[in-house]
């Protein structure tokens, strides 16, 4: 058979959110089960919710989305294709993928649209289950990140959770949380909870990889005559060291003041400059940029640039 783009099959672009991967699962595990096709259309529904399943399979699990972004139909050469949280797949086809993706986690929702024996012909287990895992998603600003340690998490009405976060994490690093995800069934264990951190920019500090960047406004004759600024970084304080002739737009490093790498090293910072010009400058001032405009040798009919 030939191959179907996974995208393609849920309906959702190439840079969908899991959120939004999940929402068009749901929609087309819908359009397509076979208890809502006719007689005549329930083989090719098989079929379809096969695939239906294998593209929402590869795409809700980081890892195996990325993997197929880089590969795309050959993402599986060497692998088995394996169904969620180490179930048996169900009535296997030309694409490997189980009859019901993720069935612990969707029962409900299969069951609420073709009722109970809707749920008991696809053999839903009537003795102890696991429950469903759980994805959230968990911002952290740069200061955050650097304090890293433990951070209390809400998880709904009466339930916390202290969560380490390590000091390596970046946008995409998912954390697992054995047995923190929604209870089983009859006795069986919970589910797990994975959270998707997302780092964020802050008002003052922005993510490059392993760098950060800040603006560091100046004002014009510290730029021209040079002059030592203390500055607010993420984990304290520094005094920079402005050199004289500094122009706006230029990156003064700070070695080893980003965000900690894996190899145990730190990325570095970046202080991007802006000049700032004095709102409102007093006579004196006034006087003064006269005096600087008079001596100058550019031309004073001619922009800077």
């Amino acid at each position: 058979m030939k191959f179907r783009d996974y995208y393609e099959i849920l309906g959702v672009p190439r840079g969908a959110k899991p959120e939004d991967i999940k929402r068009a699962y749901r929609k087309a595990a819908r359009k397509h089960h076979p208890d809502v096709a006719k007689p005549a259309d329930r083989a090719a529904a098989e079929d379809e919710i096969k695939l239906v399943n294998e593209a929402y399979e590869v795409l809700r699990d980081p890892k195996k989305r990325a993997r197929y972004d880089a590969l795309g139909a050959n993402w599986k050469a060497g692998d088995d294709f394996a169904p969620p949280n180490g179930g048996t797949p169900r009535g296997g086809g030309p694409h490997g993928g189980g009859q019901y993706a993720d069935f612990e986690d969707f029962s409900d929702f299969f069951s609420s649209i073709f009722g109970d024996m809707g749920a008991r012909r696809r053999g839903r287990p009537r003795g102890p289950a696991r429950g469903p895992d759980i994805e959230a998603e968990l911002k952290l600003g740069v200061t955050e990140l650097l304090a890293a340690g433990k951070r209390r998490i809400t998880l709904g009405p009466g339930r916390a959770l202290d969560v380490d976060i390590p000091r390596t994490a970046r946008t995409g690093t998912v954390l697992r949380l054995a047995g923190q995800g929604e209870p089983g069934r009859m006795g069986g264990p919970a589910g797990d909870l994975y959270l998707h951190v997302r780092v964020h920019d802050d008002a003052r500090f922005k993510v490059e990889g392993d760098d950060i960047a800040m603006d560091l406004p100046l004002w014009p004759w510290q730029a021209v005559l040079g002059a030592t600024v203390r500055i607010e970084i993420p984990d304290g304080t520094v005094d920079l060291k402005i050199a004289a002739g500094t122009v706006s737009g230029g990156r003064l490093r700070l070695k080893g003041r980003g965000l900690p790498r894996a190899d145990g090293m730190r990325g570095d910072l970046y202080a991007v400059v802006r000049i700032e010009v004095p709102a409102a400058a007093t006579p004196e001032e006034t006087k003064a940029y006269e005096a600087l405009r008079d001596a100058a040798h550019a031309p004073k009919d001619r922009p800077a640039g």
